[in-house]
């Protein structure tokens, strides 16, 4: 059996094992926006603010990162500086992933819309719409590791997303110390159901990142 050498074993292991993740904030208006990649594989989480997709566009080529490769992308909750620019990636051809505990709370966002802020509403038919347990799943095809956890607290349909390495996407759940009297015990329990999945890093919408609490 002829002998690799260091260079030709290094190419075959990449070839043959998951890339590792790499985190880049595209994000604007004090909210953060992530694009998890995987080698060319995007996923990106919260999707942007309403009519400012441009500003969205204009980041992401800042960053090197092609558009037509985010592939996939979701929005840990419906309210509009996350997910206001979902239905403009989706005429760019990233497919919007909607869990079901979110579902119900994807149509109501347009009332708070006003005709100056140009909201391209997000059709429904065309969405990818699974449970959160089928999120492992969806993320492997991506060479991605990590999965989705229902976190209610900011939010009724607030997911997040916890990668293998202990990346945690938490949107706008309220932090611990911040929580009020009426939503402190809902939010203790999200944090905790976190922590359980091995969670170390946080990356919020807004704000830097940070270690757990």
């Amino acid at each position: 059996m002829p002998i690799k050498r260091g260079a030709e074993i290094a190419r075959h292991a990449s070839s043959s094992a998951p890339a590792a993740c790499s985190i880049v904030n595209v994000g604007y208006r004090s909210t953060n926006f992530w694009v998890v990649s995987a080698g060319r594989s995007r996923f990106l989480v919260d999707l942007g603010w309403p009519g400012m997709f441009g500003a969205l566009e204009a980041n992401l080529k800042r960053m090197d990162i092609p558009l037509g490769e985010l592939s996939h992308g979701f929005a840990t909750h419906y309210h509009m500086d996350h997910a206001g620019a979902a239905q403009d990636l989706k005429h760019a051809g990233m497919r919007l992933v909607v869990f079901d505990v979110q579902a119900p709370f994807v149509a109501p966002m347009a009332k708070w819309m006003k005709p100056g802020m140009h909201y391209t509403e997000i059709t429904p038919d065309d969405n990818t719409v699974i449970p959160l347990a089928e999120g492992r799943a969806l993320l492997r095809t991506l060479g991605i590791d990590g999965e989705f956890l229902h976190t209610p607290g900011h939010s009724d349909d607030s997911v997040s997303l916890v990668l293998d390495d202990g990346a945690a996407f938490t949107g706008d759940l309220t932090w611990p110390t911040l929580a009020g009297e009426g939503e402190i015990d809902v939010v203790t329990r999200s944090w905790e159901l976190l922590r359980s999945k091995g969670a170390k890093q946080v990356y919020a919408g807004h704000g830097p990142i940070r270690g757990m609490p």
